[in-house]
């Protein structure tokens, strides 16, 4: 017995790799792990989706057939021209998913235990932001489906339409930045959503979204066209040939909507990301 028993105990030795030659998995391992882990837990918890299924189809059933017949656009259906703005909403709100489901990692140990792992420290937030991206994306969809449904269209031909689409991806990685830098400052999931409630929401009204903003008071209608996502929503509309270009008292984002919605994208995440970065570095290292 005692021959077979180190028999085997020196099998066992000799199978075992040496510490030394350990090789960790590479990075887009790592995220794509990331993400996996991300979808399984909304596949547990398919409730997660209803804020980029049933509620922006909520917002354009309300919109499109209670409110529309008073709102007075130059398109030709209010519907077409409430649906990007819907869109534009919807992208803004990823920084919701990022902060919140960051926060409760940080709050529940579960990036500690990351940590101990051998992982690169920013797999964690690469996967994050790609599953954002995929969950506001879902969005995205059902709200095209539900805008042909109601009579949207897109216009201007496939080109056109896959770059308005692209816009509004790369303004949802910049709203990103904005949730990892919220989800690594604040110390509970109330307090995030107290916060993004409190700027993200307003701000997403306070624009072209879902009403002209040639009616504005003077005051509001400046920070309302000079607002991010009024140049994206106009930038969707007209590659998507819902609206004419801008009448030339319009303010210079909406006049050149394509390019400022990029800088304005490009500038969130220069400004942003190392603050973020930043942020999450020293809630991590604590």
């Amino acid at each position: 017995m005692s021959q077979s028993s180190s028999t085997g105990t020196a099998t066992r030795e000799t199978v075992a790799p040496p510490a030394s030659e350990y090789q960790p998995p590479s990075l887009a391992r790592q995220v794509q792990m990331m993400v996996w882990r991300n979808l399984k837990h909304t596949r547990r918890q398919p409730e997660m989706l209803t804020d980029v299924t049933i509620q922006p189809v909520m917002f354009v059933l309300l919109f499109a057939f209670v409110f529309g017949g008073s709102i007075d656009t130059d398109s030709s259906s209010y519907r077409e021209w409430l649906l990007p703005g819907i869109m534009a909403q919807t992208m803004a709100f990823a920084s919701f998913i990022v902060a919140n489901g960051l926060n409760m990692d940080l709050e529940k140990g579960i990036i500690d235990r990351f940590r101990s792992l051998p992982i690169s420290r920013s797999s964690v937030l690469i996967g994050r932001s790609v599953y954002a991206i995929i969950h506001s994306s879902i969005g995205i969809f059902v709200m095209s489906i539900t805008g042909l449904v109601i009579g949207w269209r897109i216009r201007n031909g496939f080109v056109d339409g896959v770059l308005a689409y692209l816009l509004l991806l790369l303004f949802g990685f910049a709203m990103i930045w904005v949730g990892i830098l919220v989800g690594s400052s604040m110390r509970s999931v109330e307090a995030v959503n107290g916060l993004m409630f409190t700027t993200i929401f307003p701000i997403t009204f306070l624009a072209n979204t879902f009403a002209p903003t040639e009616a504005m008071p003077p005051v509001l209608r400046s920070i309302a066209e000079w607002n991010p996502i009024s140049s994206l929503v106009q930038s969707m509309r007209e590659l998507w040939g819902n609206v004419p270009p801008a009448p030339p008292d319009a303010a210079l984002p909406l006049r050149y909507p394509i390019i400022t919605s990029i800088t304005w994208s490009l500038l969130i995440v220069a400004v942003i990301a190392p603050l973020a970065v930043r942020a999450y570095n020293r809630r991590t290292t604590d």
